[in-house]
């Protein structure tokens, strides 16, 4: 599981725990879960649950959304999640956090959430 797949699941829940919550029998997949879309408010409601997330700018920051998530946002953590965007050449930059956090947002809707444009761009 890679680090956005953390953060996603930290947000939405985990995909195989909602399905063995749903029905105990395993089943054959057909390709990837697709979730029904969710509004930002909904997605800013889950986040505000997690404990801390009073205390944190995630809206902006990638170091603290991966902080709220408890992941180690290290430039090693960073760098790695910056290639799984699709970033090969990320320097830790603080436009290249910047960058990083949007297209952690875009990625966030369109797992399941929608994400407000100013947001995501």
């Amino acid at each position: 599981m890679g680090i956005f797949s953390s953060i996603k699941n930290a947000i939405f829940g985990d995909d195989e725990e909602e399905e063995t919550k749903a029905d105990p029998a395993p089943k054959a997949t057909t390709g990837p879960k697709e979730r029904a879309p969710i509004s930002m408010d909904e997605v800013e409601r889950r986040i505000a649950n997690i404990p801390g997330a009073d205390k944190l700018n995630w809206k902006t920051s990638i170091v603290d959304l991966m902080k709220l998530v408890k992941i180690d946002p290290s430039y090693e953590n960073r760098k790695e999640l910056a290639q799984e965007m699709g970033n090969h050449d990320y320097s830790g930059s603080a436009e290249d956090n910047i960058a990083l956090h949007k297209a952690v947002m875009r990625k966030i809707g369109e797992a399941g959430g929608v994400v407000p444009d100013d947001l995501k761009s």
